[in-house]
């Protein structure tokens, strides 16, 4: 919402304080004039505001009180005046302002002619005035308007409509903007006048547009043609647009043009004319032709009122009489008017203005405001207002004319005519502003036609009048308007204010500004008040000015700033240095404020010039004042990057910077791709090491990424690229050994040479190689790597070190060719293996950073070669871990290899030889073989000898010397290797080199023969190590055995060959044979089926083989090609067998067929075998085992090169796959051969009942729909996967209460298939089961342990198992009111009674039994045929116990006094629990006293000690009848004697049932049981309740005293009274029976045939499967009901709908589509009508009240005749608190037929009152009551509504006004009934009379 402009406080002109803030200047005035000036009000002449032209309605004594008021105020006034001129004699007022003031009453209360025109100020507007006003300003939440006299309004969003549904989705923020627009002329009605909260003395004025307050009062009536009338567009129709005019019952309605020029928008506020009313339908067309509205003419009318006069409105006024201002104006025969100076016809007239108007002239006028409480009017002869537009103003605030010629000079000012174009624009200049001192007479300083300079302050927009200065100081300021302020400008202010958020200054033009608390000064002020005095004038700089809020700065380097300055992000450039303000400050770096908002920020810590380790805040703080370097900018996101480095070092000013040239620097910061360092120099410059770069090997790169922190230093980094001021940095070992040289120029480099570089960039064609700066050479795939299909981003990585072979170098298009093959670029030295050394030491030294030099010194007590001594401190398979003595914390390790065949023991001290160390791990490596520990004893004898060794040593071993070499140990990236030849001295080599890295290893084994090179002796650059390289790392492959094994045979397909082994991988032997041929020997092709399962065991690298050429190379290139061989012996033997093999892999696998493979490949479900060499298979995830922990092993259990045998299940001849069972499924797992015979690719195929399964957990299904568990796949791309159901009983082996509890989606279980069956949709259905006590579910000695819990896991299979009083347990199906149900097991299900559940009452069974708890309980009854189980779960019955054991009575007998405590209080008696029992017994009402008790709850209460006597045991129903009389216990003899009889102690023993008031105890029998479960039978025609409390309370005074002489005829008449009525109740019983809610499905089938066409049968049918989690099922029911019911039953059909609506809003997927489908659906066999409320009642009563209302609006296009939808859509709206029902009311009215109004009316009156707003409800009545007074039917619920409230008043006046009705006598009299009966129940008995008596008067006067 835009801020309102502040109101004046100052001397100036109200009229020109409105647009702008006080321009006063710092030059003190004189303090009379400031008197006079404060004085003046917003007018230009200081005239009445109001005069009137009639008479007066106060009397004399109130226009008395008037004058003395006024008088009174003005002695204040002329005391002050006195004050103030410090003593003075005041001048003497001039007699002519006397007469004026007076002229304010005189003329407008007393009825003489006033002197003055109304005008508008801020004094005298007040809430009701009506007014026309020009929209300035349109904003998201208000609306400004410019009102009459230069004052401004605003228009809240909610007061701009009088609704606001215009069923569109626009934006809310934009909807104003899209009906008002700037320059609009509307009526307005000042609502409130509000105090600035900001400037004392100022107020907000605040307006309504809304049409019912401006045409209050208005009626059909007041509507005449030809009258322009406002409205705003309700609605958008085909032909037209349907009006609202703020009044309840009226609408307008407008055509559309033809022309199409005409295009309207909701809620758009428009003028028309009248061009028809249609007073029936209560309809006034308009025609908005803008000529004709602007000519249009109010007609006189005789009658017409003040309150139809409204602002915009044009009338032909005559002219009355000339005031001294303006003209008195007569209108519509007797309204009078006043138009001011500003509003004549010519704006700019002369002082001969009079004489144009002379008296009877007629003249047009536009009405500009009226006020209702004076009367008073204004009118407008402005052309442009006339011609119905707003003035238009061509000049703007801040404007300086100097040629300004002055029109007319009044009192009060100057009118000036600016030169404006293209018209000239008139200006007044009020005395105030006229010159900097008072000028007490204009007359004498200005003349008409004079040229003066004038300075535009404000504008008056209705007036199209420009307010002007002449001020001297208002020229001198730089920044006048808003508009003049610009970012960056440095000016004087004065401080007018101080607080504690800042000070508000004042420019010398008038403007304010802020300055902020933090502004105020360098540093932090805490006493502003003390730093900034009110009234010093300082220098300021503005930081910016938004939404006209200055903002501005104290700091003396930001004013002082001689920098550039930046205020927009378009003026941040690279490089440009300025000055900014820290805002905050973060761990990485500080945000910098700049001016206008602009912001920056300083990225990293060297660019904010910190030294390592410092932080930022110890070194800035917020509010600081920093000069600042742009880096970078991107305006399209608005970001700018900053550095507080001014002046960057130049990598030019230090020679030792430059490509390939050794640095070192320290660690400033760290981020996971980089390492950023301050290199040392002769300047401070930035280097950034990328994480690949910090080492040669990736996986040392990453720790030593781990290990780095800031202040770290980094002594060696090579250079290898620099990019302005940043440098790129490298720590790769091999790039540092070789800087000089490493080329940085394409001419530096040779062909065929090899050049050391790194991967910058991978594409699938190729590999680019950087060397030193951007020198990037690229070797194609072919060139890549020797493997034709392998893939390059498996092979390399960026950053990876390579070296590269230069295959051709082009010098023109500057191309390099590479290659990185290993055979032309393998490694000639062991730099790849020092360097991993080397980097190990240095992680080792990070890694013990922290620890001291005592610990680190453990190294050196270990060399390699040396023997040390240590105790076995663990052995296990892999070999012996070692401790030493005074070492802590160190292990050493020797491998079994290195045992030397001895046993040793724990504890045992060993003496080995150390063979290597790892620094990081903490870990030696030993050994005790014979010839390494015998070799090393030799040279111990002293230290001496050790140096002469190491000398022969090094003399024996030279350099480049090619030695033979065997594996000691195999490590992760590097062997340890002994030299026998040389005294089995200690040597390391790399497995893999620098191109290699990423590429499968050759596979070693410890005592493997290998041929190295020594490359390095030990020194300390080694590490003190032996280093050499493999030749088959170095590309060195021909010995002389290998060469004596090529031979010149022949090489043809079923040749047999010698071949030599080169390489040995997973799943094939690399081989060379004959004269440079190469080939492979498959994995499947080594070994016949039955040999061992790893083929290649036997095989080493160098070894001739035998094999027989099977295939030939399939690939062109002579280099790629490989023939295909076969070792397998049946194949060396015969030639022939080679056929077989050709014939074979054309035929299809048998299904069933064993079958073994080899793996290649895992993937995450998948193991992928291949059987042949061109026959692969695939094996499920599931079909690999059945066991959990082997599921989860999953990647573990099956290694590239494991054989695998399985059955063949299909296979795909094209694609030469098949799909595989595996045999090895675990241990446990149990599957039934594979039927060969039986075809297609179903995997349900292969699953039998009985097998023991792998399966995966893909969904748990909610209550107890139990687990949905994956135990199989689809094969090549059909459905993904085989799903069984596990139920909710079979999930556990023992009856836990959660037996979900551990189990989650996607969990591995193995499971036993229960059963298989097909269901009716023709899917396949498989039952589970997860209990480990089934067969073949556990192991031996498992299954053995579980025999003894067989009757915990034992499950009720059959309903033949049960029996009763066998005791159960199960969880709880479904809950409902009268009990639950329980399931036994997957295939039987109980019912258990509301009786039965438990001992105690049950107030909800819901809750207190909810679905999935574990219950137990006893067996009531079994019923085979019908399959009915019943069940107890009270305790007492649950056990099974014997009655004796659960409840004796024994104990007790007929006339003991126990004591117990009150259980519960019944109105027919009380339980009591006998004391140190769980006993219950019951005393009757009747035994309670010997004096009757009327209400037994309010005598007792739960829990109440109380002392009773036994009156009667029955052991047979297990009841106890007690009796508390105070007789009982004054004489027990006589109680002894004379017990009750049989039958009272049958009725008291009675107990009582949460359903039918009895309860029974805990130890009641089956029959018990059976009668309770009657007693809960509901609507019976028997109440067994009357029947038995009958019994209690009939001759028991007569029981009590003894038996009767006819006590055997009582008994007999008693007896068969029992039986007639147990007849009855078995009579009840079977009516029952016969309506007998069904418990099953098959019980429900049976209803549903007998009775087809009742929806409340198959309603209840799909409740049922609902109950049951089985969504389907119940759609399906309902498709069958609807397709079942007879079509004439629409009304069963269409509950049947509802239901299914039901369903799918509930559980469709989504709900609103499912919903949707099915109402389309419905909507074509049903009464269309029927369907939409149906479904609307589905939403309402679901709260989905969006989707009611749209469904609502769809009705009501539809069914716009119904009088239901409409009030259903009336009733939506109430219920959502929505208050705009009239809108609604009169559509509806529009659309119903005209009988049905008054229904219409009635109803939504009635929904008014209940659900709305009353008086609403109360307005609708009194409208339909004026029309129809005589419906008495209307009156009656008119006065049921009111009577409902209970507002007496209003109910009495409302009845006052109905008997006061000429109606006929019968209505009369239903009238005077009424009231009476309502003065019967709310009166009093004068009320009443009174009622008699005007019903009398009636009766008298109707006789008359």
């Amino acid at each position: 919402m835009v801020a309102p402009s502040k109101l004046p406080s100052g001397k100036r002109n109200d009229s020109t304080k409105v647009f702008k803030s006080s321009k006063k200047p710092f030059k003190k005035t004189k303090d009379d004039v400031a008197a006079r000036s404060e004085a003046m009000a917003l007018q230009l002449e200081d005239v009445p505001d109001f005069p009137r032209g009639g008479g007066t309605s106060l009397s004399k004594t109130e226009r008395k009180k008037i004058y003395e008021e006024v008088d009174a105020e003005f002695e204040a006034e002329e005391r002050v005046s006195k004050r103030s001129k410090g003593g003075k004699p005041n001048k003497k007022r001039n007699p002519s302002e006397v007469d004026e003031l007076g002229s304010l009453f005189d003329g407008g209360l007393t009825g003489k002619r006033p002197r003055y025109a109304n005008k508008i100020t801020i004094k005298n507007i007040s809430p009701g005035m009506k007014l026309l006003g020009v929209v300035t300003e349109v904003n998201q939440k208000d609306i400004v308007i410019s009102l009459p006299g230069g004052l401004r309004g605003l228009v809240r969003a909610s007061e701009a409509l009088d609704f606001t549904d215009f069923g569109t989705e626009d934006d809310e923020n934009e909807l104003l903007r899209d009906i008002f627009s700037v320059g609009q002329l509307v009526p307005c009605f000042v609502l409130q006048l509000d105090d600035d909260k900001k400037e004392a003395g100022k107020r907000k004025i605040w307006l309504s547009l809304r049409l019912s307050l401006l045409h209050k009062g208005f009626s059909l009536d007041s509507f005449q043609p030809g009258m322009v009338v406002t409205a705003s567009v309700k609605s958008v129709e085909d032909h037209g647009y349907i009006l609202h005019f703020g009044l309840p019952s009226i609408t307008g309605f407008i055509k559309k043009s033809n022309d199409g020029n005409q295009e309207l928008k909701t809620g758009q506020l428009i003028q028309g004319v009248v061009t028809n009313i249609d007073k029936e339908r209560k309809i006034v067309s308009l025609s908005a032709d803008p000529d004709s509205v602007a000519k249009s003419v109010t007609k006189d009318l005789s009658g017409m009122s003040f309150d139809l006069l409204i602002p915009g409105m044009m009338v032909n006024a005559r002219v009355q009489s000339v005031l001294e201002n303006g003209i008195l104006l007569g209108f519509l025969m007797y309204f009078t008017g006043t138009v001011d100076l500003f509003h004549l016809q010519n704006p700019m007239c002369n002082k001969s203005w009079k004489d144009e108007y002379t008296q009877t002239k007629m003249v047009n006028a536009r009405i500009l405001f009226m006020d209702p409480s004076t009367r008073a009017v204004g009118l407008t002869f402005n052309p442009h207002l006339v011609g119905n537009k707003a003035p238009p103003l061509h000049v703007s605030s801040g404007d300086i004319f100097e040629e300004a010629k002055v029109v007319r000079v009044d009192k009060s000012g100057l009118l000036l005519e600016l030169p404006s174009k293209p018209v000239s624009t008139p200006a007044y200049v009020s005395t105030y502003d006229a010159a900097e001192d008072e000028v007490k007479k204009l007359e004498k300083n200005f003349k008409e036609g004079n040229r003066i300079r004038v300075r535009i302050l404000g504008l008056k927009h209705m007036e199209g009048l420009a307010i002007g200065t002449l001020k001297e100081s208002a020229f001198e300021g730089p920044a006048f308007t808003h508009s003049d302020v610009k970012p960056g400008m440095v000016t004087k202010a004065k401080i007018i204010s101080v607080d504690t958020f800042g000070a508000i200054v004042q420019f010398p033009g008038g403007l304010k500004a802020m300055c902020p608390l933090q502004h105020m000064s360098e540093f932090e002020v805490t006493k502003p008040r003390k730093k900034f005095k009110v009234g010093a004038e300082l220098i300021f700089r503005v930081l910016g000015c938004k939404s006209k809020r200055i903002t501005v700065t104290c700091k003396k380097t930001l004013v002082k700033s001689k920098l550039p300055i930046l205020s927009s992000y378009a003026d941040a450039t690279e490089g440009l240095v300025t000055h900014g303000w820290i805002t905050k400050i973060e761990k990485h770096g500080c945000f910098v404020r700049f001016y206008n908002g602009v912001q920056g920020f300083v990225a990293s810590r060297f660019e904010l010039g910190l030294e390592p380790g410092s932080d930022p805040s110890s070194v800035f703080h917020v509010g600081e004042v920093v000069k600042c370097r742009v880096t970078s900018a991107v305006h399209g996101t608005r970001r700018i990057n900053l550095s507080f480095m001014i002046k960057p070092t130049s990598v030019s000013e230090d020679d030792s910077i430059k490509l390939g040239s050794i640095v070192s620097g320290v660690i400033d910061s760290i981020t996971p791709q980089a390492v950023t360092v301050h290199v040392k120099s002769k300047g401070l410059l930035k280097g950034t090491v990328s994480a690949e770069h910090l080492a040669d090997h990736h996986e040392q790169a990453k720790l030593m990424m781990s290990l780095l922190r800031p202040g770290f230093e980094l002594d060696k980094l090579l250079i290898i690229d620099i990019d302005g001021n940043n440098l790129a940095l490298s720590s790769k070992y091999s790039l540092i050994k070789l800087a000089e040289e490493l080329p940085s120029d394409i001419s530096q480099l040779q062909p065929n040479s090899v050049v050391h570089g790194y991967v910058c960039n991978l594409i699938e064609n190729g590999c680019f190689v950087r060397f030193l700066g951007r020198l990037t050479g690229f070797a194609p795939r072919s060139k890549a790597i020797d493997e034709p299909r392998a893939d390059l981003s498996e092979s390399f990585f960026v950053g990876q070190s390579v070296r590269a072979n230069i295959v051709d170098i082009n010098q023109e298009k500057s191309r390099i060719t590479l290659s990185l093959k290993q055979s032309s670029c393998a490694s000639v030295d062991a730099s790849f293996i020092q360097e991993y050394f080397l980097t190990d030491e240095k992680i080792s030294d990070l890694q013990s950073s922290d620890i001291t030099e005592s610990e680190c010194s453990w190294v050196e007590k270990f060399s390699i070669g040396s023997l040390v001594k240590g105790t076995v401190h663990e052995q296990n398979e892999l070999g012996l871990v070692v401790n030493f003595d005074n070492i802590d914390n160190v292990l050493g390790f020797i491998p079994q290899y290195h045992l030397g065949g001895a046993t040793l023991e724990h504890g045992s001290v060993v003496e080995a030889v150390v063979l290597d160390l790892s620094r990081a791990e903490r870990l030696v490596d030993l050994s005790l073989r014979p010839e390494l520990i015998n070799n090393s004893t030799k040279e111990v004898s002293s230290n001496q000898s050790k140096k002469k060794r190491r000398r022969a040593i090094s003399k024996e071993l030279e350099v480049h010397q090619r030695v033979s070499a065997v594996v000691e140990i195999v490590k992760e990236q590097y062997l340890i290797l002994s030299i026998p030849e040389h005294g089995y001295t200690i040597g390391y080599a790399s497995i893999s080199d620098y191109n290699t890295q990423k590429l499968p290893v050759k596979q070693f084994s410890a005592g493997q023969s290998v041929v190295a090179s020594v490359e390095a002796l030990q020194n300390s650059l080694t590490s003190g190590r032996l280093l050499l390289l493999l030749d088959s790392v170095s590309g060195i492959s021909d010995t002389p055995h290998s060469k004596r094994t090529k031979n010149k045979s022949s090489c043809g397909v079923g040749s047999v060959v010698h071949a030599e082994i080169t390489e040995i991988k997973p799943l094939e032997v690399r081989v060379n044979f004959g004269q440079s041929f190469k080939g492979r020997i498959h994995i499947t092709e080594v070994d016949d089926v039955s040999t061992s399962e790893e083929p290649f065991s036997k095989f080493r690298v160098g070894q001739s083989v035998s094999a027989r050429v099977i295939a030939k190379p399939w690939h062109t290139n002579i280099e790629k090609s490989l023939w295909e061989l076969s070792s397998k012996p049946a194949i060396l033997r015969d030639s022939s067998e080679l056929n077989g093999i050709q014939v074979r892999e054309q035929l299809e696998f048998v299904t069933g067929e064993r079958v073994r493979g080899y793996v290649y490949k895992v993937d995450k479900e998948w193991v992928w075998l291949t059987i042949s060499r061109n026959v692969t298979a695939c094996v499920f995830i599931l079909d690999t085992g059945c066991d959990a922990q082997e599921l989860e092993e999953f990647d573990r259990r099956f290694p590239i090169g494991k054989a695998v045998s399985g059955y063949v299940l299909t296979y795909d001849k094209e694609k030469k796959t098949a799909r595989l069972k595996s045999i090895a499924n675990g241990g446990g797992c149990k599957t039934d051969n594979l039927d060969s015979s039986i075809p297609g690719v179903d995997a349900t195929l292969f699953i039998h009942e009985g097998d023991i399964l792998g399966g995966r957990i893909s969904k748990i299904l909610p209550g107890v729909g139990g687990l949905r568990v994956q135990i199989g796949s689809y094969v090549f791309g059909r459905v993904p996967y085989v799903v069984g159901r596990v139920h909710f009983t079979e999930i556990n082996d023992s009856w836990v209460s959660n037996p979900l509890d551990g189990f989650h989606e996607g969990q591995f279980v193995k499971c036993k298939v229960l059963e298989i069956s097909n269901s009716s949709k023709g899917t396949v259905q498989i039952e589970l089961s997860l209990r480990t006590s089934l067969d073949g579910m556990t192991s031996d000695q498992l299954s053995e342990a579980s025999n003894d819990n067989v009757n915990i896991c034992k499950r009720f299979e059959r309903i033949e198992d049960l029996s009763p009083d066998m005791a159960i347990q199960g969880y709880v199906k479904n809950t409902m009111s009268k009990g639950c149900f329980i399931m036994l097991s997957r295939k039987l299900d109980a019912k258990v009674l509301l009786s039965n559940l438990s001992d105690t009452f049950v107030k909800d069974p819901e809750k207190e039994f909810p679905v999935g708890k574990l219950v137990t309980g006893r067996v009531l009854n079994v019923e085979s045929l019908s399959k009915r189980v019943e069940v107890t779960l009270k305790k007492g019955n649950a056990g099974g116990q014997p009655k004796s054991e659960s409840y004796d009575l024994k104990q007790f007998h007929v006339g003991d006094v126990i004591s117990g405590s009150i259980k519960r209080v019944e109105p027919y008696g009380l339980f009591i629990t006998i004391d140190n029992t769980s006993m219950v017994g019951l005393c009757h009402k009747s035994q309670l006293s010997d004096d009757r008790i009327e209400d037994v709850q309010a005598r007792y209460e739960a829990g109440e000690s109380v002392t009773a006597k036994i009156l009667k045991l029955d052991e047979e129903k297990q009841r106890i009848s007690l009796g508390m009389k105070s007789s009982y216990f004054m004489n027990d003899d006589d109680d002894k004697t004379q017990p009750p009889s049989d039958e009272n102690a049958k009725e008291d023993s009675m107990e009582c049932d949460p359903e039918t008031g009895y309860e029974r105890h805990s130890g009641s029998s089956l029959v018990l049981s059976q009668v309770e479960s009657r007693a809960s039978i509901p609507a019976l025609e028997v109440n067994i309740d009357d029947i038995e409390e009958s019994g209690f309370d009939n001759d028991q005074n007569e029981k009590l005293q003894g038996v009767d002489k006819d006590e055997k005829s009582k008994r007999r008449e008693k007896q068969k009274d029992k039986e007639e009525r147990e007849r009855k109740i078995q009579a009840a019983e079977g009516r029952l029976l016969e309506n007998h809610a069904p418990e099953s499905a098959d019980e429900f089938e049976k209803l549903v045939r007998s009775s087809p066409n009742s929806s409340f049968v198959w309603i209840k049918y799909m409740a049922f499967m609902l109950s049951l989690a089985d969504i389907e099922k119940a759609r399906s029911i309902a498709e069958r009901a609807l397709r079942t019911i007879n079509i004439r039953e629409e009304d069963e059909k269409l509950n049947i709908w509802v239901a299914y609506f039901n369903l799918e809003n509930e559980h469709g997927s989504p709900p609103e589509e499912a919903v949707k489908k099915v109402f389309e659906r419905a909507r074509q066999y049903c009464d269309p009508k029927k369907v939409y409320h149906a479904l609307l009642g589905v939403y309402e009563r679901t709260e989905q009240y969006k989707l009611a209302d749209k469904l609502l609006d769809e009705m009501i296009k539809k069914f716009k005749q119904s009088c239901k939808v409409w009030l259903r859509k009336v009733q939506s709206h109430l219920k959502q608190d929505e208050d705009d029902i009239q809108s609604i009311v009169n559509r509806a009215l529009l659309c119903l037929p005209r009988h049905k109004h008054i229904k219409f009316i009635s109803q939504t009156a009635i929904l008014e009152f209940k659900c709305g707003v009353a008086e609403r409800g109360r307005s609708l009545f009194e409208g339909v009551l004026r029309e129809y007074p005589k419906r008495t039917d209307l009156w009656s619920v008119y006065l049921d509504q009111e009577i409902r409230l209970g507002e007496v008043d209003v109910i009495r006046s409302l009845f006052e006004r109905a008997i006061s009705l000429s109606l006929p006598p019968k209505k009369m009299k239903f009238l005077f009934k009424k009231f009476l009966e309502y003065e019967k129940t709310a009166g009093d008995d004068e009320r009443v009379e009174y009622v008699k008596q005007r019903a009398m008067e009636y009766a008298d006067s109707t006789l008359a």
